[in-house]
């Protein structure tokens, strides 16, 4: 793959549209289509995204018997989609202000304990090259209405027999299905 250039599309509010130029090992020109958080790339060193966007919450209960798991109505697919708490770091915050916030207010609980940090990924690999880092740890409270009105979401707190059976007939996010589905077998 030999990178030609890239062309910004469309600017959104949260997102730009780009097409990446480039010629196959074969010698065909192609154009890849991809979105991204910023608004500014200039060519091929700037799609690398060097930053954290987002942080993805991987929280259980203070005996590690139940893992929560967000019920929201996301718009791209139509539907009720099962996914872990997440969301952008805000301009300033690091990414464990990020996580407390978040965790408050999709779901109410309070974050009480980091187990862990699992490192930098990819949202949409596919056609972004938006990253998030998961915060790994224990939550506790009283589930709360989202405090946003962008947001439908019903949090729960979910066992391993649940788990497995929301994975058999439940739309899942990726990440959220790949993680369920390796601690609901442990």
């Amino acid at each position: 793959m030999e990178f030609e250039f890239l062309e910004k599309k469309e600017q959104g509010k949260f997102i730009t549209r780009y097409d990446l130029h480039y010629k196959t090992v074969d010698e065909q020109e192609k154009v890849y289509e991809i979105i991204s958080r910023n608004p500014d790339l200039k060519g091929f060193e700037d799609i690398h995204n060097k930053k954290v966007d987002a942080v993805v919450l991987i929280m259980h209960d203070e005996s590690g018997e139940r893992i929560l798991i967000n019920k929201e109505f996301r718009m791209a697919p139509g539907a009720w989609v099962y996914n872990f708490p997440a969301g952008l770091i805000d301009p300033g915050e690091n990414p464990e202000e990020s996580a407390k916030r978040e965790l408050k207010e999709e779901t109410g609980l309070d974050l009480i304990a980091i187990d862990d940090w699992i490192g930098e990924s990819y949202s949409a690999v596919g056609f972004s090259n938006e990253k998030n880092v998961c915060c790994v740890g224990r939550a506790a409270g009283s589930f709360a209405k989202s405090s946003s009105t962008l947001e439908e979401i019903e949090p729960g707190w979910y066992t391993k027999e649940q788990v497995r059976e929301l994975l058999k007939n439940e739309p899942f996010a990726a990440r959220t299905q790949a993680y369920c589905y390796l601690w609901s077998r442990s």
